[in-house]
């Protein structure tokens, strides 16, 4: 596995990097098992929170230089890079601010006596990341493991390597001990003998499907904790009474933000009859109008995909799902040049036999479905694979909230598209994972969970 740097508005290779060796992957290993044996993971959680204070100071103050770096590197548009600098920087805080709070030991009724939980380390973790959001996906998972105490061994991807090195040694300079957090260039054998090793106790990793079998099956067969944040085809539901301008809007930007590239983003338009049509043009209005070019532009409202292969791999896809029925409503086309531009694209008419219904479209096209009820738009959105959040859009609060608890997935927004923040857990169900990162729910993904009892006399 090759780790390059290549601007994917351009097709300019910015720089390459070589994997470390098996006795440099040996070596970081010892240094992060050594780090969960001292003081600095044993002792008291203060000097941990004071690192991730830092850690938020500094993301924040170089905010510009890491949001330029981003859309260099990935491809992203500059205020969606600035975007993710802020969120990553507040991640760090949240957990500086709330993490003692979240492990304070919690008393417990019982007839045997005095009784508590307290939350403790376990070890070093390995964690696999993805390109799409280069270091929010990485502060995830550090900033509740260094306030936890456990050490750890990130590989990012091979694309994203930079953002890697960057984020580093931001965490280094924050004051984290070495052993902490490492980056590590690694292949996924190295992965995979990584996650054998004793001396690893849990494994995260946010990707694709395949990548998630592979880690997780690994992690099960040596009996490792592991959390997994996968892919989704995220429903977005308008209902007959709802805002159409605002759905329109929202709903635009929620799958065109990052060309498209996010497992959370809209994916399945879920549209009531009775406004099917008005929304679909006004929605088509709407993907015409988008200006796609180039990322650093702040009037362009989309950037490139995130490499050529992914532009190709999308294009392909679209292709199928034509050739198996669907109607081409717009776009669908390869925008040429040296770039990983692809057009904002609709797709319509995609039936239940169509491979497409099942997929998901990774890229800036959208799947328009109508349906004649509340039931149908149930039925339809719990007819996947996935499971990982969703929106509904309609003026009935109270029939919103009826539908969401009727629908199988890890969040439910109401009347907005799905998004983060450090407070709110993330995570799906089904092929979309399992397990949370962010907000006191995902804190406690790795940690022991310790119970004490003090017997009665």
């Amino acid at each position: 596995m090759a780790y390059a740097s290549v601007n994917p508005a351009t097709g300019e290779t910015i720089r390459t990097f070589a994997n470390h060796t098996d006795a440099e992957i040996q070596s970081a290993l010892a240094a992060a098992n050594a780090l969960y044996k001292s003081s600095w993971s044993k002792g008291a959680i203060e000097p941990r929170l004071k690192v991730l204070e830092r850690l938020a100071d500094l993301i924040d103050a170089r905010a510009e230089e890491l949001a330029a770096a981003l859309v260099k590197e990935m491809g992203k548009r500059i205020s969606e890079a600035r975007w993710e600098v802020g969120v990553t920087a507040s991640i760090a805080r949240y957990y500086a601010t709330n993490a003692a709070t979240f492990l304070a030991p919690e008393k417990l009724l019982t007839s045997q006596g005095e009784a508590w939980v307290e939350y403790h380390p376990i070890g070093v973790i390995v964690a696999v990341e993805p390109w799409n959001f280069p270091y929010y996906q990485l502060v995830r998972v550090a900033a509740p493991n260094i306030a936890i105490g456990n050490p750890v061994l990130a590989k990012h991807a091979s694309i994203v390597p930079q953002a890697a090195v960057a984020f580093e040694g931001l965490v280094t300079e924050a004051g984290a001990p070495a052993g902490a957090w490492t980056n590590l260039f690694a292949s996924g054998q190295q992965i995979a003998s990584l996650i054998e090793d004793g001396r690893v106790q849990g494994v995260a990793l946010t990707g694709s499907e395949k990548a998630g079998s592979a880690v997780a099956s690994q992690a099960g067969k040596h009996l490792k904790k592991s959390v997994m944040e996968l892919g989704g085809a995220d429903v977005f539901v308008v209902l007959d009474d709802a805002d159409l301008d605002r759905a329109v809007e929202i709903g635009a930007n929620a799958r065109l933000n990052v060309a498209g590239q996010a497992c959370n983003a809209a994916k399945r338009f879920l549209v009531h009859a009775k406004v099917a049509d008005r929304f679909l043009e006004k929605f088509t209005e709407r993907f015409a109008a988008t200006k796609v070019g180039d990322p650093m532009d702040e009037t362009v409202g989309m950037g490139p995909l995130c490499s050529r292969a992914s532009r190709d791999d999308i294009a392909a896809q679209v292709d199928r799902a034509v050739k198996a029925g669907a109607t081409l409503h717009h776009g669908g086309a390869v925008i040429e040049g040296p770039g990983a531009f692809y057009q904002p694209t609709i797709l319509t008419g995609i039936t239940r036999d169509n491979p497409a219904y099942f997929e998901e479209f990774f890229g800036p096209v959208a799947q328009v479905y109508v349906v004649r009820d509340d039931d149908e738009a149930v039925e339809l959105a719990n007819d996947s694979n996935f499971g990982l959040s969703g929106a509904v859009f309609t003026a009935d609060i109270g029939r919103a909230e009826a539908l969401a608890s009727r629908m199988e997935t890890g969040s439910v927004w109401i009347n907005t598209r799905s998004a983060t923040a450090p407070e709110l857990p993330f995570g799906g169900v089904k092929r979309s994972g399992y397990g949370r990162e962010l907000s006191q729910f995902g804190i406690k993904e790795f940690v022991n969970q310790k119970m004490v009892v003090v017997a009665r006399s």
